[in-house]
């Protein structure tokens, strides 16, 4: 990739599913110096050996983050996975207070769709705030609004398919699914490459209903899986009978409450502008992982 910027730069959550492939789409692009951050440093002894300077930082440790970003100049924070309202908010400004005190240049931020108050989603406002915490660094930035992965269809996806029903409380809306690598190839792009302050969407080509998830689930397995749109409470009750802790029943069914308002009903060109490729369709996607989903869910 031609016109790639000064490093070094930083990774934060780094030994995570999205910090690793974005480090290795940094190698392959021949950026560097790169460093990787991560609360537990021992878990990149692989990339360490790839010629990647590993250090350790905790972003609700602030102390930790004066010397995971010292001398940083474009550094990519990956929002923390944090499902209490509040919690990645507290932790991301510190991220962005340290990077700030660093002198940090650039900053991409792996954001969410459609990060608004009166989103269902209980984090949405976490990553609202830390737009506008990024936004008032007085750093040039880059938002990546990241869509729902594409990933996550495959653990329901492999469930509808072992009972022959696609459940959801998404009712006839959309989203605009991205794949984790795909939001990965944006995030090195934008790493190395953005300029200015922009944000983005990262989404995938079209925006996909539940109606449609179905019939490509059908086709994959040879056999008729109607979409059965619940209401979310039912939907919450059943994942609680089948051994799932409320809370967490209530933040899943919240995405497709978030579905089912328009929510997530965003899809674009940012990803080609950015990379210059298209992201992956659902559809491709879920034909690519056709072995994961004909494989029966494990209990």
């Amino acid at each position: 990739m031609s016109n790639i910027q000064n490093g070094p730069f930083i990774v934060t959550g780094a030994s995570g599913q999205l910090g690793r492939q974005v480090v290795e789409l940094l190698l392959q692009a021949g950026a560097s110096p790169i460093v990787a951050v991560s609360r537990n440093p021992d878990k990149l002894a692989d990339l360490q050996a790839k010629g990647v300077e590993t250090r350790q930082g905790d972003f609700n440790d602030p102390a930790s983050l004066d010397g995971a970003f010292v001398g940083g100049k474009r550094l990519l924070i990956i929002s923390t996975d944090d499902l209490e309202p509040g919690k990645r908010l507290a932790a991301h400004s510190n991220a962005v207070a340290a990077a700030k005190a660093a002198g940090v240049d650039h900053i991409v931020y792996t954001s969410f769709a459609s990060p608004v108050p009166d989103s269902p989603i209980g984090f949405a406002p976490d990553h609202e705030g830390t737009e506008k915490l990024i936004a008032a660094s007085g750093a040039n930035y880059t938002i990546l609004r990241n869509n729902m992965y594409t990933d996550f269809l495959l653990m329901g996806g492999s469930k509808s398919v072992a009972i022959g029903k696609h459940f959801a409380a998404a009712a006839e809306g959309k989203a605009g699914y991205a794949t984790r690598a795909d939001c990965a190839r944006a995030a090195a792009a934008a790493l190395m490459t953005a300029m200015g302050r922009q944000t983005l969407d990262i989404t995938g080509p079209q925006a996909v209903s539940q109606a449609e998830v179905a019939a490509i689930l059908s086709e994959i397995s040879g056999k008729d899986i109607p979409y059965i749109a619940l209401p979310a409470e039912n939907l919450v009750q059943a994942m609680v009978g089948n051994g799932l802790p409320e809370f967490m029943a209530r933040v899943f069914v919240s995405f497709d409450e978030a579905i089912a308002q328009g929510f997530l009903d965003v899809a674009g060109d940012d990803l080609k502008t950015l990379t210059g490729q298209p992201g992956q369709t659902v559809r491709d996607f879920l034909m690519a992982n056709r072995a994961a989903l004909l494989t029966p869910p494990q209990h």
